[in-house]
């Protein structure tokens, strides 16, 4: 079979939820692969308006948001001088970013864990693919040697990364289930391949988006580490279909951000920064209405810094 030539399709506005665009476009640009010739007398003509108006607005469905708080169980993350654990500060965040999430009409927090519980890097990722979520946002607290290092910092998958998941996916096409909508084991190996192209680009492009509206958000209340979205190879993120950011909230070894992060109302704060700009990409996706609270900043949070590329593999 010749390999389809490549699809004449910008993905400069993709929406939040992957999940469905991928297979819109896959089947628009190869219906004949996918669906087929069409049947000979079959109807083409488009509905009459009298049936079309005869139909119910369709409902808006929420925008999901699955709240990883980063390690937890067995595994405590990095520690702080006083011996604060991440996994427990970040435990507290999220739910606080859950709760304020979902006092939002149209809006859904799922948190991965509510507890002090293990699990592993993979099974956090495939809770927001079962949740089909509009956006995964793994929590963290980052640590240094040094205890002045400070600020926050939001990172996405970068390309190598998407790349490698890409392959895996490609590679155990037969167990990778549902990529973008299509299962992958029902389809032949140039479409699967041309789909998990797609959705890898989509994803990345729509992780970035969101990224920069959070690093925006963050901005307008604390300090930055780093001024613009990090690419890094983070397992968490390795999601071809639900746009993915990580967050560095702070740097628990320095004593000054582990003081803010054990503070209820600090941590509250952080929850505000991050909601806000949750809701400011919801928003743009055409999810929500605007934000009039927002409106001040939203030029800085549409036009984040450039995203610059981390060291971290």
């Amino acid at each position: 079979m010749k390999p389809p030539s490549p699809l004449p399709v910008s993905l400069s506005d993709v929406p939040g939820r992957v999940r469905g665009l991928t297979r819109t476009l896959c089947l628009l640009a190869l219906g004949g692969l996918v669906a087929g010739p069409v049947p000979a007398g079959a109807d083409t003509q488009k509905p009459s308006t009298a049936r079309s108006a005869r139909q119910a607005p369709a409902v808006q469905p929420r925008f999901v948001v699955v709240i990883d708080a980063g390690h937890g169980g067995k595994d405590g993350g990095a520690q702080g001088p006083r011996g604060t654990l991440e996994k427990d500060v970040v435990l507290a965040v999220a739910r606080r970013l859950a709760r304020q999430l979902n006092r939002e009409p149209g809006m859904r927090g799922i948190l991965v864990r509510a507890d002090d519980r293990f699990l592993n890097l993979r099974q956090r990722a495939e809770i927001a693919h079962r949740a089909r979520a509009d956006l995964f946002v793994s929590l963290h607290a980052d640590a240094y040697a040094d205890g002045e290092a400070s600020g926050s910092s939001v990172y996405i998958l970068s390309e190598s990364g998407a790349s490698s998941e890409a392959a895996r996916c490609l590679a155990d096409r037969e167990n990778a289930g549902e990529v973008g909508g299509v299962d992958l084991s029902a389809q032949d190996a140039v479409l699967a391949s041309v789909l998990v192209d797609l959705s890898k680009n989509a994803n990345i492009e729509a992780s970035e988006r969101a990224a920069g509206q959070v690093l925006g958000a963050l901005q307008q209340e604390f300090r930055l580490h780093n001024p613009g979205v990090q690419k890094a190879g983070f397992a968490v993120l390795k999601s071809l279909d639900v746009p993915s950011l990580l967050v560095e909230m702070a740097f628990i070894s320095n004593p000054d951000e582990e003081a803010r992060l054990l503070d209820p109302k600090q941590q509250e704060r952080l929850a505000g920064a991050l909601y806000r700009g949750i809701r400011q990409h919801a928003a743009t996706l055409g999810r929500l209405p605007p934000d009039p609270a927002g409106a001040a900043t939203s030029a800085r949070r549409d036009n984040p810094e450039p995203t610059r590329t981390s060291s971290i593999p």
